[in-house]
């Protein structure tokens, strides 16, 4: 037993030496003000004593749903990742993440997988597959995979870009502003003659650090980046307001409108309730600006605040825990980062019941729609970048099986659940459709499909089906979901391993990782609990 707990400790901090990101310069503290013409003045700020408010929301677990009862599932694509990385931090720390800071999806969609390109003028492509699934074995799964279509650097239209960076004194850690910098000037060498950048900081006041910048002028941003020091209070709202008014006036039409907030998200000074954030956000993007929010940090990070920012801005949300994130997010999917192909799409499957008794939904709580919803153009929901991929995964119940997991649900009284007799004689499992707006339009397209079971062995999928349910089933453990079946850390390494793939940019491998990591904590905890 001593000799697993001292293995674990020399894997923890070998993990936290290869993982470290930050930088040993010591950075004096300040607080900003405003001053007469808009500028800012620097003046000490005294340490304060630092205390744990990260925040979550709560997530509740998707269900099982009868198919006679419910024969519709709608949701709203999720292309964020913050959770993975986010998770990742906690990991790398020696401790496991807080339940509620596990979300599924993000687990799922942080990794690219191999779609085809979609065809003629679309501009994303829906692809299926069903086999057994891995975690429980009476039970099938339903891979739904969306691909985006690429667009080079060379051919996106010219980007305004709004830099909206929080200097406050929250700031000040090495995780936070020096590696916020550093992956600023990482976007800030990718950008083109054509594209803009103005940049706005906020602490105890906002300003404007540097005006409406072609890109060419990349030095001049760096200096002002440079510049950047922490102290004070968070004024948010006040920051975001500015923003978006830089935003505005140098507004490019059919072009790529964006302000990217970079925060830890503690904002205490003015508008700070999220109801009222949103809802500065969600007027603004109805003028052609979005908002993508860049997380930083630890301790006092507001996980619920910032995806809730981001998801109304008609944006993206990524938390950056090293400068390879920054990398990753900033540079090598830069375009599906800043440049949104999609807009408000939405995905409703209905299930055949005559082949399918119950079904669930893996992750995507906080994107479920009414199924009304679907058809209503109204109803905002998640965009999708170029070259970006989203997946979503079903875990289903044949019709056939004498499992119910809804079982304990009255029979109804005042009418019969009949099933078409049609449904018998169509192969189908179910109907896919899904609506996209394009990026300047009000109105939304429809695609559909259909997916049927061939009767797929799960060493026949491809490595899109089984890596994407190791991660899923990974999300599972981290939860300890009722739904995680016989899952375990050893089981899904080898199913992982044996979908990596070519894994270019040594994502895969680290999920690999990060699984033996999760194994040694939950040793420990199990140590811990036993005295």
């Amino acid at each position: 037993m001593k000799l697993r707990l001292l293995a674990f400790l020399l894997l923890v901090f070998l993990s936290a030496c290869h993982n470290y990101s930050g930088s040993n310069k010591k950075y004096e503290v300040y607080s900003i003000q405003k001053d007469a013409v808009d500028g800012f003045i620097a003046s000490p700020r005294s340490e304060e004593p630092v205390f744990n408010t990260e925040q979550y929301d709560l997530i509740v677990e998707n269900d099982f749903r009868s198919v006679l009862d419910h024969p519709l599932s709608t949701f709203g694509i999720d292309v964020d990742n913050a959770s993975y990385s986010n998770t990742r931090r906690f990991l790398n720390q020696g401790t496991m993440p807080p339940r509620d800071a596990v979300r599924i999806e993000e687990f799922i969609n942080y990794f690219n997988y191999d779609y085809p390109q979609p065809e003629r003028e679309r501009p994303l492509s829906v692809n299926t597959e069903i086999s057994k699934c891995p975690w429980s074995k009476a039970h099938r799964l339903v891979h739904i995979g969306l691909q985006g279509r690429e667009i080079s650097k060379e051919n996106m239209p010219p980007s305004n870009l709004v830099f909206l960076l929080d200097v406050s004194g929250s700031m000040e850690a090495p995780n936070k502003l020096p590696l916020l910098k550093n992956a600023f000037k990482l976007l800030v060498k990718q950008l083109r003659a054509e594209d803009r950048v103005a940049i706005v900081v906020y602490a105890g006041a906002s300003g404007v650090v540097l005006p409406s910048t072609p890109g060419s002028e990349k030095r001049t941003m760096r200096l002002a980046i440079d510049d950047l020091q922490a102290g004070g209070s968070t004024a948010g709202a006040q920051g975001i307001h500015l923003a978006y008014k830089i935003a505005e006036a140098n507004f490019i039409k059919e072009g790529n409108n964006r302000i990217i907030l970079a925060t830890d998200g503690d904002f205490n000074v003015g508008q700070s309730s999220d109801s009222e954030l949103v809802q500065i956000i969600e007027e603004k993007r109805k003028k052609g600006v979005f908002l993508s929010v860049l997380g930083f940090g630890t301790g006092n990070y507001k996980d619920a605040k910032m995806e809730k920012l981001a998801d109304n801005g008609n944006g993206n949300y990524a938390y950056i825990d090293n400068i390879n994130e920054a990398r990753k997010v900033l540079v090598n999917e830069i375009t599906s980062t800043l440049y949104t192909i999609a807009k408000d799409v939405k995905l409703q499957i209905e299930f055949n019941p005559a082949h399918v008794k119950e079904y669930r939904l893996i992750g995507y709580e906080n994107r479920i729609l009414n199924n009304e919803d679907f058809n209503d153009d109204k109803k905002d929901s998640g965009d999708l970048g170029a070259g970006h991929t989203v997946t979503a995964l079903y875990e289903i119940i044949l019709a056939n099986s004498n499992e119910s997991m809804t079982s304990n649900v009255d029979k109804l009284k005042y009418q019969d659940r009949n099933v078409k007799s049609s449904a018998s004689a169509d192969p189908d499992l179910m109907t896919i459709k899904l609506r996209y707006k394009a990026p300047e339009s009000d109105s939304s397209e429809l695609i559909e499909l259909t997916a049927r079971d061939f009767g797929k062995k799960l060493n026949e999928t491809s490595d899109n089906f089984r890596f994407s349910a190791a991660v899923a089933a990974f999300g599972m453990l981290l939860r300890d979901s009722k739904y995680k079946g016989n899952a375990t850390y050893e089981n899904i390494e080898v199913l992982a391993q044996g979908a990596k793939g070519a894994d270019l940019d040594g994502y895969r491998n680290e999920f690999l990782r990060l699984i033996e990591l999760s194994k040694a904590l939950s040793s420990v905890d199990e140590m811990t609990a036993e005295h």
